[in-house]
């Protein structure tokens, strides 16, 4: 009952997360599975690895319902979100067979400096909309392939690098949020997806899982957080650019504090 209760909660904080700052959750999700995987019992060998299959699978709901909700605002640039989708693809494949290759405490400390360095980098940039124009074509589409690759590699939606990157341009910051919320659903959907064909042989998975994503744990994450994904988009458009962005910097420190230190 206790890891169902975990599982839920994780949804709400997941959800409430994807919607305010167009991540897709998974910076909170995999820090939740991680806990409740080893009190499962789960092998040290597989842990790590099922926690970040698992959250990718989760954001393909909680970016989806925070898509919507941002959509529906018109605060999702489409035009953005196909160029970046070119390089996202790809990007998402690399990453799901890069994590493959690592041992799962070298990724936990390895997110916890990204999450940390990721915070200061929010902290740093003017609240104000950016200055740049619109760059061709090809920055959008390589730079959603790195961006795939980061998160495919660590679980998680995307926005803690799609959001400080389009704030360099002339985008107000409501849109560089929905905008980064849609581009976590194809980041999510293929890195889930090749996590499951990918992870189909590996042994010592526990029971339930289809390569390396746990269903009893996606199941309630995905409860609640479509809910909150869409709560935490409505929250978004009334809290003012200045909150959201030490909101989002201060989310980003806890986790990566947890990551290096427990």
């Amino acid at each position: 009952m206790i890891i169902i209760l975990t599982y839920l909660c994780a949804g709400v904080f997941a959800g409430l997360t994807a919607g305010l700052f167009g991540v897709g959750g998974g910076i909170v999700v995999v820090p939740v599975l991680i806990f409740a995987f080893e009190s499962q019992g789960f092998s040290p060998e597989v842990l790590t690895h099922m926690a970040i299959a698992t959250s990718l699978a989760t954001i393909v709901f909680t970016s989806s319902s925070s898509m919507w909700s941002h959509h529906k605002k018109g605060a999702v640039l489409w035009e953005i979100f196909g160029l970046m989708s070119l390089g996202i693809v790809l990007g998402s494949l690399l990453g799901v067979w890069t994590v493959m290759q690592l041992k799962g405490e070298l990724i936990k400390s390895l997110f916890g400096l990204f999450a940390i360095a990721v915070a200061f980098n929010m902290l740093l940039k003017r609240t104000s909309m950016g200055k740049k124009e619109f760059s061709q074509w090809p920055v959008f589409s390589i730079v959603g392939f790195f961006v795939a690759w980061f998160s495919a590699l660590f679980g998680i939606g995307g926005g803690s690098l799609i959001v400080p990157f389009l704030s360099r341009y002339k985008i107000e910051m409501k849109q560089v949020v929905g905008t980064a919320a849609a581009c976590g659903f194809p980041i999510a959907f293929v890195g889930a997806l090749s996590n499951m064909l990918l992870g189909s042989n590996v042994p010592d998975r526990p029971d339930g899982s289809i390569g390396y994503v746990y269903l009893p744990a996606l199941l309630g994450v995905s409860l609640t957080s479509i809910y909150c994904a869409n709560l935490g988009a409505n929250f978004a458009h009334y809290l003012p650019p200045e909150r959201l962005r030490l909101l989002f910097s201060a989310t980003l420190v806890l986790v990566g504090i947890k990551f290096l230190f427990f």
